[in-house]
């Protein structure tokens, strides 16, 4: 009787174990996934610069990986999980075709577990194209932030939440380090000396979040955040006021047939047509 009762036990353990197997296994492949991808998320942040197509490729491809169109000053991206490797990043005028010489590019150079934003940054007649580290975890207990400075009408801004000071007399177009402070609810401000805009943000332990400083209405500035990671086991999400169109030619990659960039924080409320010429940062 004992040793029947030791034997249905036995074969319940061996069949909840093998039950087990596949949700381990799973876990254990997304974990190993996430320590093999890198991510990218685009940014254009040039406020007098108008909508742009912005395609990546692949380093030494000519067939694009991601292509987004018409993207507009003020809008982010999701990140997109790339394999490690070189790729290119191309802005051409909106319309422009795929052939046509980008208005400018730069490369970026993907690393397993790290993420980027590639941002459009400066004035259009002086517009380069940044390559931004971006964390993915704060220090255990905190939250990470960092600001862009982005506003054209607001060349000089002071950003608090609550009672800290995140960035004092930050000019456009800088971008400052991360910095730590406790996680929570927090009333971010963002003045300038003749105007203020504060916005509520809730900031999670762990997390890391950019700021970019935007010209908003009545002179007054826009800040727009973007949330960059809730720790390094979890793949970093990003993007926010998504809606433009993109397509993605895969040539074989393991990317998803729906790609997640919902736009670019690009470009966009400028008048002026793009000239030829072609900008290139080193």
């Amino acid at each position: 009787m004992f040793s029947q009762r030791i034997a249905r036990m036995t074969a319940s353990a061996v069949i909840a174990s093998i039950a087990l197997l596949p949700v381990v296994t799973a876990n254990s492949a997304q974990a190993a996934g996430v320590a093999q991808t890198g991510w990218v998320r685009l940014a254009h942040l040039s406020p007098n610069t108008p909508p742009v197509d912005v395609y990546l490729y692949p380093f030494g491809n000519t067939t694009a990986q991601i292509v987004l169109k018409h993207v507009a000053y003020g809008t982010a991206s999701s990140y997109e999980s790339l394999k490690p490797g070189l790729y290119l990043v191309a802005m051409r005028a909106a319309g422009a075709g795929a052939t046509t010489n980008p208005v400018i590019s730069t490369e970026v150079n993907v690393t397993a577990g790290q993420a980027y934003t590639v941002a459009g940054l400066g004035p259009y007649s002086a517009l380069t194209l940044d390559v931004l580290n971006d964390e993915l975890n704060a220090p255990a207990g905190r939250a990470g932030v960092r600001v862009i400075e982005a506003s054209l009408e607001a060349p000089d801004v002071t950003i608090t939440a609550g009672s800290d000071d995140i960035a004092t007399n930050l000019r456009f177009p800088s971008v400052t380090g991360y910095q730590t402070v406790a996680p929570g609810s927090w009333t971010v401000r963002v003045a300038t000396q003749t105007a203020s805009a504060s916005s509520r943000v809730t900031l999670a332990s762990d997390s890391t979040h950019t700021f970019a400083v935007l010209d908003g209405t009545s002179g007054a500035p826009r800040l727009l955040d973007l949330g960059d990671a809730a720790g390094t086991t979890v793949m970093p999400v990003g993007g926010v006021e998504t809606g433009f169109g993109g397509t993605a030619n895969q040539s074989g990659a393991a990317l998803s047939t729906e790609l997640a960039w919902g736009t670019l924080l690009v470009v966009g409320a400028g008048g002026a047509l793009f000239a030829a010429k072609r900008l290139r940062r080193g």
